[in-house]
């Protein structure tokens, strides 16, 4: 992993973590086309999440200030635990639950299954078909303040659609937002809310299973990477809250839906192996040698 690699990456990981066209998918094609191995792609992406983190936290600080303060006050008994400040902390706390469960019932298929590009093609059509849905039925007449515990952890656990590469977190969770009736700007906001904790813990965690190679030559391009896919990620939020709330969704959901539709393509002429890049583990797992089939 050189450091033209890393601001690739990184751009790519800024990018494409709040729109809702999947980091992990993107980052994973990326890979593929500078002819770097699937292997540890997963662990590296996750790292260079608190870049994207450090961006929602600035940008969305006052929001998360009041909720967090709220949230710690209603433990103490100092603050009625249904003020809308507070709800917002539960409901973030609450959201987390589902997709770590989740994970750790899912993490083999995510690091190897889930990977095959058959699953991201797929992905992108599928969840582009939902977004639109959910964009286009939703009844949109609610606000962020309105939100509930119960919005909470329904929203959170469309997170756990974003363990397969091509769903993506946001897209799967503005989704569900606006399936709970929130506008859009709110559906995003939230969105972005509750993946907070949820990426985080994923940097985290790689980033202790990948102690040893950060000390092998890995952690400056982990650094680089994280700064590149920080300033990204703020223009990337800055631009999805304006744009958004103007222009809805359809030309992220006709994005997925034409890139996947290519892949797939790509795929059934030969001129694309689904498992090009991945680990050996990959192409040995029964659900993709179906999905190929």
């Amino acid at each position: 992993m050189g450091i033209v690699h890393a601001i690739i990456l990184g751009i790519v990981q800024g990018l494409t973590e709040y729109l809702p066209v999947s980091s992990d998918a993107h980052v994973r094609l990326t890979m593929l086309a500078l002819g770097l191995s699937d292997k540890g792609g997963a662990a590296f992406t996750a790292m260079i999440h608190f870049g994207t983190i450090l961006a929602v936290l600035i940008y969305f600080w006052k929001d998360i200030a009041t909720a967090v303060g709220a949230w710690a006050k209603s433990l103490s008994g100092k603050e009625n635990k249904n003020s809308p400040e507070a709800r917002l902390g539960w409901a973030v706390f609450w959201g987390t639950i589902p997709v770590v469960i989740a994970a750790l019932i899912l993490k083999k298929p995510v690091e190897t299954t889930f990977r095959s590009i058959y699953f991201i093609a797929f992905a992108f059509i599928g969840m582009g078909m939902v977004m639109f849905a959910m964009d286009r039925f939703g009844k949109a007449n609610r606000k962020t303040e309105s939100v509930t515990v119960l919005d909470g952890i329904l929203v959170g656990a469309w997170q756990i659609f974003a363990l397969i590469p091509g769903m993506s977190r946001s897209g799967s969770t503005i989704a569900g937002a606006q399936a709970r009736g929130f506008d859009r700007a709110s559906a995003a906001k939230l969105s972005f809310l509750v993946a907070i904790p949820t990426i985080t813990g994923a940097g985290l965690f790689e980033a202790y299973h990948s102690r040893k190679e950060l000390g092998h030559g890995l952690l400056m391009p982990v650094i680089v990477g994280n700064i590149v896919s920080f300033v990204v990620g703020y223009a990337a939020i800055s631009f999805l809250m304006n744009f958004i709330r103007k222009n809805g969704i359809g030309v992220f959901v006709i994005y997925r839906v034409v890139l996947g539709v290519v892949l797939i393509v790509l795929m059934m002429t030969g001129r694309l192996d689904p498992n090009a890049g991945a680990d050996e583990d990959v192409a040995k797992t029964p659900a993709v040698a179906t999905a190929v089939r």
